[in-house]
């Protein structure tokens, strides 16, 4: 996605804030993840919490992607939506008693159980209903993803997950749970991962937790592997994510037995370089040590620099070559965390500028709020 003078043009007359989905892109990045999917035979799931905008999850579902959800809402939303109830997995370290039953009910094809407590309720509910439910572990496998404190999943000091040492009292639920059917293992140790050794140690504790299994006496058919592949934030033109590489990476290390499938669960990078955040400039405040832009977006339209000082390339779409001047980027709430960027270098900014605010197609739109009352945020496909 590449802003234009004839972008800024038509953009005008539109109310802002907004977030601009670029369909063609969009289409491409599912289009590879495909290709290079359907070449090792792996199964790919859209982790609906990246962005749940019925229009994204619909070109997914066309793709032939399962669905990752982590509320019985996104499970609803899967199955209204078109997705097979066979292709939709549910994920969430708090699942509670309604959801798992709308998930019984719509007869997924798995829960992601992260704790023996979890295994317990499932059968029970899974009892009353007269049905099976199918499960995978999810195993905490210690892995560091090197990524951002606050999107790690995977270490012994994160919620998510049974710990390696819970196994044996896991395996003992799952023996003598009638109404719960084990098919395999998953795992998902961060999100934004742009190292791909972290996947190489994960693949080596998958296999090692597939023998354990194995071992004694369980069939493992799925090798449900997670998502966490990384966008460049810094690199927004550079859009589509590297998946031949990715893809490669588990068919070289991963030990894969005959009969045995591989999952995953992606989410941004499918969807996170297809959509910026079009702002306009409110007021420009100039002072002796700090020079201010105000745009009309704030945190209530765009969570992520506030939540954990995610970066995203922040434009001015309206002037292609001026002076340039540093500015903080911020917005109008009434919150000292309302900012998008600090010393951010701008062409020179005048009020009515429209300012661009990428890679924002993955926890933008889906992460709004109403704080301030502020109104819903408004969407703008490029079709």
């Amino acid at each position: 996605m590449i802003f234009s003078d004839k972008d800024s043009t038509q953009f005008a007359d539109l109310e802002t804030p907004f977030y601009y989905y670029d369909l063609s892109l969009l289409d491409k990045t599912i289009a590879s993840c495909a290709t290079e999917a359907d070449a090792h035979k792996f199964h790919v799931h859209y982790a609906m919490k990246a962005n749940f905008n019925p229009t994204v999850v619909q070109r997914m579902q066309s793709a032939g992607f399962g669905a990752d959800c982590v509320s019985g809402g996104e499970v609803n939303q899967a199955v209204t939506l078109g997705f097979a109830a066979n292709k939709v997995v549910f994920a969430g370290v708090g699942k509670s008693d309604k959801e798992i039953n709308t998930a019984l009910d719509n007869d997924i094809f798995c829960f992601n159980v992260e704790s023996i407590q979890e295994l317990e309720v499932i059968n029970e509910l899974a009892e009353k209903k007269n049905k099976t439910a199918k499960v995978a572990i999810r195993i905490n496998p210690n892995v560091d993803a090197h990524t951002h404190h606050n999107i790690t999943t995977g270490l012994d000091e994160n919620k998510f997950g049974i710990n390696s040492w819970d196994l044996p009292a896991c395996a003992d639920m799952l023996k003598k749970s009638p109404n719960l059917e084990f098919i395999g293992i998953h795992f998902h140790i961060g999100s934004q991962i742009t190292n791909m050794e972290v996947y190489k140690n994960l693949c080596v504790r998958v296999n090692e937790f597939a023998a354990w299994f194995e071992d004694r006496g369980f069939t493992v058919k799925v090798l449900n592997v997670g998502g966490g592949l990384g966008i460049d934030y810094h690199n927004p033109d550079q859009q589509v994510p590297d998946f031949k590489s990715y893809f490669q990476i588990f068919a070289d290390f991963l030990t894969v037995r005959a009969g045995q499938e591989v999952h995953f669960e992606l989410g941004r990078a499918l969807v996170g370089q297809s959509a910026s955040l079009i702002s306009k400039v409110l007021y420009v405040k100039n002072g002796k040590k700090k020079n201010f832009i105000i745009l009309d977006a704030g945190m209530t339209e765009l969570m992520r620099p506030a939540l954990y000082q995610a970066y995203h390339k922040i434009e001015n779409i309206s002037k292609k070559a001026s002076d340039v001047v540093k500015y903080d980027v911020v917005g109008p709430i009434c919150e000292s965390t309302d900012c998008f960027g600090k010393e951010v270098e701008l062409p020179e900014t005048t009020r009515g500028d429209l300012i661009a605010l990428r890679s924002t197609g993955a926890y933008g739109e889906v992460m709004a709020s109403h704080y301030n009352l502020r109104e819903n945020v408004r969407v703008v496909f490029s079709d």
